[in-house]
This record gives C-alpha cells, structure tokens and sequence, in this order.
C-alpha cells in the first residue's frame, strides 16, 4: 500500500513540474525579458484592458505606454497613446527611424490612436 501512495506522489510531482515548466516557458513577461537582454523587438500588452499599460523593447529599450479611451466616429477606440522610457540616458544609438519603427508597431494594434512621446525622445521628433 505504501510503495503505490510513493508512486503516486511521484507521479503528481512529475506532472506539477512539467506543469509549473510550461507556465513558465509561456509567461508572457518572461519572453519581454529575454527579447529586452537580446535586444529585440518585442511587444507585451492586454488589448482587452484599457487600464492595463504596455511594455515595448527594442534595441535593448524598454518602452512603457499608457492608453486612453475615446471615441470615434463609430466606436469607443483608444484614441491616445503616451509613450515613454524610464532609462532616457540608455537612448544612445536610437534614431528617428527606429521611433517611427515603434510607432508603426503602436499603431498596428491601435489604429485609432494618436503616438504622444514624452521627453526625451518627443525633443528628437521636433
């Protein structure tokens, strides 16, 4: 009796960490970590939550962006985008392109909305 409640503790710790694996390999915020060390571009949001900020990486950035619910001639839509870093003296090597690279990206997932960028990068955009 003992050797098969044994065998079924190993059996539920098996599937709980082939479980707590696979969440973490889906985590969405571990794959913004890993594309912010890489320096790629990578896009983390909730569409569904209004409230809910997004993150953005590229080039080794962080990007955080606040959303703003409006209307539109048909719809409510996020018609307000602000967009920021809170590392502004890592911006060294990013161009003009690569911000409209970024708004591009915005604004595929938001094609009611108007791209604000706050200081540092608004005073390169002028």
């Amino acid at each position: 009796m003992i050797v098969i409640l044994f065998r079924m503790f190993i059996l539920f710790a098996v599937v709980f960490l082939i479980y707590a694996v696979y969440k973490y390999m889906i985590n969405p915020k571990r794959k913004l970590e890993a594309a912010h060390e890489k320096k790629q571009f990578y896009f983390l949001d909730d569409p569904e939550n209004v409230k809910k900020n997004f993150f953005m990486t590229y080039k080794g950035m962080m990007f955080e962006g606040e959303k703003y619910l409006g209307t539109t001639d048909q719809a409510f839509h996020v018609v307000t985008v602000n967009v920021w870093t809170h590392h502004s003296d890592r911006l060294t090597g990013i161009t003009k392109d690569d911000i409209y690279f970024l708004e591009k990206e915005i604004l595929i997932r938001y094609p009611h909305a108007k791209v604000e960028w706050k200081y540092p990068i608004k005073q390169l955009l002028e």
